[in-house]
């Protein structure tokens, strides 16, 4: 007699790739505890995932198709029904998808809203108990509260004393909230830093292209070896060089562990993601915050305040301001492991 294999669908945000590499430690252990974790998501992030697990059964959800303006909160306002919409159409994707496939036990969910069910344990990871958007930030912060209620549980990765998510993470409200530690899927290691400078950059368009834009023009005359990972998922990788600087389209988990690794210095936006896989790596780091985007701003704000580590906005960055440096003491954490204790809830317990 053979056993059903438990599934367990684990479903991140296409917005960057910060919410999908965040997951891929979850998938691991899953792995490890003896479930078979089915991926669901689009674009990237989705991309990105086959190419991490290309033998794991994948699910096509609809996109947000969550976009820039130059008014960050006007613009989500006025996106709002097509999201609405979109969220509507994923939930029906996974209840169908449940309602045919008796084997699955869970879902995880990393902000996607419609990846829910009642009938079977769902979780919703997120470190923004409190979503930051200036005087809105009550009403934000209560709308996403009251999401965050109609699953079964919510994870947040940090530690107990929020000590990386400061106030995003630290409410009163009743949400099932479990601190489940540091999540970050790569592992330190003791490499010769050969790479003085990598330039991770990431994040929706155009943001991510303008990052990318100012920061070639700065280092564009810089001797030393500089990196820069352009955040561009395509079917192949790419590498070539200008000037001192070697550049790759995209590079997967192993690859920019090593590269991390072997960096002295690592310029990046203030995404949680990244300050979590860089404190596991024991960085330092020059974060520049998204502009209009309240959460990093608010994090490397925090995090300069704490001589975590400087930053600085992009129209005014300059290779000197990397000198701060020196007197910030970088960024430290053990991560945590995920245990059956965590996924108790898909074994009935």
């Amino acid at each position: 007699m053979t056993t059903t294999s438990k599934k367990i669908i684990i479903a991140p945000l296409n917005w960057g790739l910060g919410h999908t590499t965040r997951c891929i430690p979850i998938i691991n252990a899953l792995i490890l505890e003896k479930f078979t974790p089915i991926i669901a998501s689009d674009g990237n992030a989705l991309e990105f995932l086959k190419q991490e697990f290309p033998t794991l059964q994948t699910i096509l959800l609809p996109s947000y198709n969550i976009t820039y303006g130059k008014n960050l909160k006007l613009s989500l306002l006025l996106q709002l029904p097509k999201i609405i919409k979109a969220v509507q159409q994923e939930h029906a994707v996974i209840e169908h998808f449940v309602a045919a496939n008796k084997d699955v036990v869970g879902l995880i969910s990393d902000n996607r809203f419609g990846v829910r069910n009642n009938t079977i344990p769902s979780v919703y990871i997120t470190h923004q108990l409190n979503v930051l958007s200036g005087f809105t930030s009550m009403l934000t912060s209560k709308i996403h509260q009251n999401i965050i209620k109609k699953f079964h549980e919510c994870w947040v990765p940090d530690q107990l004393n929020s000590e990386f998510s400061g106030k995003l993470s630290i409410s009163n409200q009743p949400l099932n909230q479990k601190f489940i530690g540091v999540l970050s899927r790569f592992k330190k290691q003791k490499l010769p830093e050969v790479i003085d400078v990598l330039v991770i950059v990431s994040g929706p368009e155009p943001n991510r292209a303008n990052f990318e834009k100012k920061l070639i023009s700065e280092f564009k005359n810089d001797t030393r070896n500089i990196v820069f990972v352009l955040g561009i998922v395509e079917k192949h990788q790419k590498k070539w060089k200008e000037n001192n600087c070697t550049f790759y389209n995209y590079v997967l988990s192993s690859e920019l562990e090593s590269f991390i690794n072997s960096s002295k210095v690592v310029v990046c936006r203030s995404g949680y993601t990244s300050i979590m896989d860089l404190a596991v790596l024991e960085k330092k780091v020059f974060f520049i915050p998204t502009k209009n985007q309240e959460e990093q701003e608010y994090l490397a704000t925090y995090l300069n305040k704490k001589k975590t580590a400087p930053f600085s906005n992009l129209i005014d960055f300059t290779i000197e301001k990397l000198d701060q440096i020196v007197t910030y003491k970088g960024l430290n954490a053990q991560v945590h492991t995920l245990d059956n204790v965590l996924f108790g809830l898909f074994h009935g317990k």
